[in-house]
């Protein structure tokens, strides 16, 4: 048999397909791959297609409709389960697709953890310390799997062939079990960041130019993950076939886990209606900034641009150290330059806090009480303008309002009063002496002063629609924002640029993100579709926080037609990262599992279009865009895409001055030129 792009799917027993993604908490990239794709997988599969995870009571109320299981096969296997001690819940996930989910209670059987990490021991030479809980419900976790499917193929009344696919280290036990009890099922694992290499970009290392030299051993073990670190790379070697969720994610895999992999990419399409979906958001996020700076709100919001970075509270692996150090730079840049604009950038990072900052909280209660008041007077006014026109007399403004109107709005006005530069942060932080983005934006002196033309906020909690401060998800923020700014060290994929593109907003990358050179590989001109391709590999950091200013100064001269002009093109980009055609690299992982676990029934040979490496290295999908007419695009910085400007008269040929001028070539014109602006034409 030889697929031909998706398997035709039998009777339950014969192509069931498990998928574990391991971690328990419905956050972080696992989670997203999972949910996005899980509509093109059921479409594939139809009712043969289970998750399964551990269960969570708060998630499982509001995330899962617990149901009988319809197919007896499963109904057996719980059965007997629950007959022998344990907890195995069956339901449907609440999200598009709706695929079934079997969810194992680990708490339930913590009785057996001693027992099981002695056979992982005798079986595999693999021992778990006991203060590691993670790993020890990684175990639980593993060996709970490896039993259901174990019972399943019992339950079963005529030979399965069963696909299991594995997510991460923390749902590796349970491949490593499949494969030492010989079980027959065709296993695929799916790292999406290795372990160690997570560990070691965290630890300031030189990580992508030394790959090849790191003792993997050593490391592990100086930093106390050697028994992960074993778990990861016996689930890896275990495998039938392994993958990654990007080609810089293969090549590090290859080094630290001494296997090449296949590649596997995912995520979602897009939403239309986009521009509209902007305004709204940015709406509310406006309404938030009018309370957060009240008493200093000195600036337009119309002239206003909103960026943001989100993620995991790692530093330097997220690149918020190099963004932080840029935001100074371009508060530099904005203010010698007279510039009208404004930034405001948020940090949504999760870190430890207990509660929310008051002076937040009373800039949200003022700005609802100056909405009150204006409300108040407009109505009064209203009804004195009706009265007056209904007698048909033209209305006295001198007599519309009344001296209790002005003292009314004095009082609100006198309640906007401030003392103090609106809060960097909107909570109290438990180590705020400590925190390294506090720490960097108090050297840099970011502290929201009316002579700032970038503010700052870091709002160190998820976001939520029911939030008494920011009351928006996610999806909604990331609408109403003009730039997202993901300078990431490590970033294995890079969900969060790719939500970008999807909803229509520029973003700017790495070249060390799985993200970041995918875009390069199927896009001729990444930044003129709206996403900046930071080097981060082969320059210095000062040069990359150099070139990320830049990238930051030239979105700040864009027009709010030309940001317009961007978006669009952002947006034809989300067919790019549909499931529709990032699903087939998992679709081939699928085939090719089965015809290596089951060579008797199934074959497999890889359409053209999906084979790893059957692109040439620059063979893009995507063109670069058409320039207007008698339109050349200059540079804001140096060697930087930047805004649409006229070209200069025939004749004289021109060249972008340097965003620092320090940093000109030796012995050039540049470096020679008289008070160099930011982004004139110098005649050569």
């Amino acid at each position: 048999w030889k697929p031909p792009g998706s398997l035709p799917v039998g009777p339950l027993p014969r192509l069931p397909t498990w998928e574990w993604p391991g971690g328990g908490a419905p956050v972080g990239g696992i989670y997203t791959v999972l949910q996005t794709k899980a509509k093109i997988t059921s479409d594939e599969w139809g009712e043969n297609y289970f998750l399964m995870g551990p269960y969570l009571e708060q998630n499982v109320r509001t995330q899962v409709e617990l149901i009988d299981p319809p197919h007896p096969a499963v109904r057996r296997t719980i059965d007997s389960m629950n007959a022998k001690g344990c907890k195995v819940y069956f339901g449907r996930w609440l999200i598009e697709g709706g695929p079934y989910v079997v969810l194992l209670d680990v708490g339930a059987t913590a009785w057996s953890l001693d027992r099981w990490k002695t056979e992982l021991w005798e079986s595999c030479a693999i021992g778990v310390p006991w203060y590691d809980r993670e790993a020890n419900d990684a175990v639980l976790f593993g060996f709970l799997a490896a039993w259901f499917l174990g019972e399943f193929v019992a339950q079963c009344e005529e030979k399965p062939f069963v696909i299991g696919h594995f997510h991460e280290w923390l749902a590796g036990v349970g491949l490593i079990l499949c494969r030492t009890r010989k079980l027959p099922v065709a296993t695929i694992f799916t790292t999406h960041a290795t372990l160690l290499g997570r560990y070691l970009c965290a630890g300031s290392v030189d990580f992508y130019n030394n790959l090849h030299a790191f003792n993997v051993d050593k490391e592990a073990g100086d930093r106390q993950i050697y028994h992960r670190y074993c778990m990861e790379r016996a689930a890896v070697h275990c495998t039938h076939v392994f993958t990654t969720v990007s080609q810089i994610t293969a090549v590090e895999a290859e080094h630290l886990l001494k296997r090449k992999p296949g590649e596997g990419l995912g995520k979602f399409s897009a939403m239309h209606e986009f521009q509209n979906l902007h305004a709204q958001s940015k709406a509310h996020i406006q309404e938030f900034v009018r309370g957060h700076f009240y008493g200093h709100l000195d600036f337009n919001l119309d002239k206003t641009l909103f960026f943001f970075i989100a993620g995991r509270y790692e530093f330097s692996n997220k690149g918020a150290d190099i963004f932080l150090e840029a935001l100074a730079r371009l508060n530099y840049l904005l203010r010698v330059n007279g510039s009208q604009v404004t930034v405001v950038t948020f940090f949504i990072m999760p870190a430890r806090t207990n509660n929310f900052n008051v002076e937040s909280l009373k800039g949200q209660a003022v700005r609802k009480q100056l909405w009150d008041t204006a409300n108040a007077v407009k109505e009064k006014f209203g009804k004195k303008l009706y009265e007056s026109l209904l007698v048909g007399n033209l209305p006295d403004m001198n007599k519309m309002l009344d001296k209790e109107d002005f003292t009314m709005m004095k009082r609100a006005i006198f309640a906007t009063q401030r003392h103090s530069f609106p809060p960097v942060c909107t909570h109290n932080m438990l180590d705020d002496s400590t925190d390294p983005v506090l720490n960097t934006i108090r050297r840099l002196g970011l502290f929201n002063s009316s002579a700032d033309r970038v503010k700052v906020i870091f709002h160190p909690e998820f976001l939520s629609s029911t939030s008494p401060l920011l009351p928006v998800d996610y999806e909604e923020f990331v609408r109403g924002c003009h730039l997202g700014v993901f300078p990431s060290y490590y970033e294995p994929w890079g969900y969060t640029p790719a939500e970008c593109t999807v909803m229509g907003i520029p973003s700017i990358s790495t070249n060390l993100s799985g993200f970041g050179c995918f875009m390069e590989e199927h896009i001729a001109d990444p930044s003129a579709y709206g996403i900046y391709i930071l080097d981060r590999r082969f320059r210095a950091l000062d040069d990359s926080c150099t070139q990320l200013t830049s990238f930051l100064y030239s979105f700040c001269q864009q027009s709010r037609r030309q940001r317009i002009i961007q978006r669009n093109r952002t947006e034809r980009l989300s067919d790019l990262l549909d499931w529709k055609y990032l699903g087939r690299y998992y679709m081939s992982a699928r085939h090719l599992a089965l015809a290596k676990a089951f060579p008797d029934n199934f074959t497999y040979e890889p359409p053209e279009e999906t084979a790893v490496s059957v692109r040439p290295p620059r063979s893009p999908i995507y063109p670069a865009p058409t320039l207007p007419p008698r339109v050349l695009r200059f540079c804001a910085g140096y060697g930087v895409p930047g805004p649409y400007i006229s070209p200069p008269p025939r004749g004289i040929r021109v060249y972008p001055a340097p965003l620092f001028p320090h940093l000109a070539p030796k012995g050039s014109l540049l470096e020679s030129a008289p008070n160099p602006q930011i982004n004139p034409c110098y005649p050569l």
